[in-house]
């Protein structure tokens, strides 16, 4: 995963892993009644996510927050990717053939 920074004077593209973006997200039961949330905001991932699936855009979603950067993003989606792995669901609606 690359994440630009236009910050840094040579503008490299910084590699994060799996395990670095993961870091970012924390949960603790007073924050948001324990929902995973990103590491030092009130930010929940399934607010993150709900904004996402919205239509939201994640340059306009950093323009809103500041001090979120682009992994902050990246990282709610591949926590909320980990999450679901190992989960089984059962259909929400019944397909009528």
């Amino acid at each position: 995963m690359s994440v630009f920074r236009p910050d840094f004077p040579t503008y490299r593209i910084i590699t994060m892993t799996d395990q670095e973006l993961l870091h970012r997200i924390t949960a603790n039961p007073k924050v948001m009644m324990g929902k995973p949330v990103i590491k030092g905001t009130r930010l929940t991932v399934e607010y993150i996510l709900n904004l996402l699936a919205h239509g939201a855009i994640v340059t306009e979603i950093l323009e809103e927050y500041d001090g979120l950067v682009e992994a902050d993003i990246k990282a709610c989606l591949l926590f909320a990717s980990r999450s679901l792995e190992s989960a089984s669901f059962m259909p929400l609606a019944m397909e009528i053939a």
